[in-house]
């Protein structure tokens, strides 16, 4: 089941599974936990979600969560491809909204919709964003240590902008045939919609889910490398209030499970 390992890494609380699913569970109690606390204290909640496999066993789990008035929360999501049809399977709005939007009585759900001018969308989802207070966030991290879609050779620490159009690296492309999501390279859209790293800083809270070998590296330097843009999820450790789930594959070995 679960391993009593929590280590702090800067800001960053670590908690280690033996399994993926027991991994998801409970970070979706302490998502849940999260959420209600806020309920008690405001009128409504701001959150928003990355849409990835590696989110799965998370979102199903809070779905099922009791105790939550989601007529009270607005959802969010963190990226979305240009360049793909509205209502492509591809889209992270669409996964999304079957994974836990239309699952869901949400206050509102903010869709990024790229449209004929993805630079006049991303400034409109920039000012949605910085309507209210972002409460939580439910994250992952990609292969090449992106956060969103803010890869090495875009991310910057100091952004002045909130939501930014970028062009995916060539690891970023192939992790989303890897996890099924495209045929082929080819395939992959070469541009996106992302919220920047100072932007999705700015939330109070911040859960981080990342299972799978594929990631262990990517956690490694999250963990341990410089805290500098070359690996964007070293930006995390800056974060006051930022949990982090691993299970067993993507657990450093200096994190051994007990």
């Amino acid at each position: 089941m679960t391993s009593p390992s929590e280590t702090p890494f800067g800001g960053i609380r670590v908690h280690t599974f033996t399994d993926r699913t027991t991994m998801g569970i409970v970070a979706a109690a302490d998502i849940a936990a999260a959420l209600r606390r806020h309920l008690l204290e405001k009128d409504t909640v701001r959150m928003i979600f990355a849409a990835a496999r590696s989110q799965q066993e998370t979102l199903a789990a809070l779905a099922v969560q009791p105790g939550i008035d989601w007529s009270r929360v607005t959802a969010f999501h963190m990226d979305e491809y240009v360049g793909l049809a509205e209502g492509a399977p591809q889209r992270f709005a669409s996964w999304l909204q079957q994974a836990i939007f239309n699952c869901l009585p949400f206050a509102h759900v903010h869709l990024i919709q790229p449209g004929a001018d993805p630079v006049a969308s991303a400034k409109t989802y920039a000012a949605l964003l910085a309507e209210a207070p972002i409460d939580l966030i439910c994250l992952g991290i990609g292969v090449n240590g992106h956060l969103a879609f803010n890869d090495p050779h875009v991310a910057d620490f100091n952004d002045p902008d909130a939501v930014k159009i970028v062009t995916l690296d060539d690891v970023c492309r192939q992790q989303q045939v890897d996890d099924g999501c495209f045929a082929t390279l080819a395939d992959v859209p070469t541009q996106a919609i992302t919220l920047t790293i100072p932007r999705l800083l700015d939330a109070a809270e911040l859960f981080c889910v990342v299972p799978g070998a594929a990631k262990l590296n990517a956690v490694r330097n999250a963990l341990y490398a410089p805290i500098n843009a070359i690996n964007p999820a070293t930006s995390l450790r800056t974060h006051a209030n930022c949990t982090l789930y691993l299970d067993r594959d993507s657990t450093p070995e200096a994190l051994a499970l007990a």
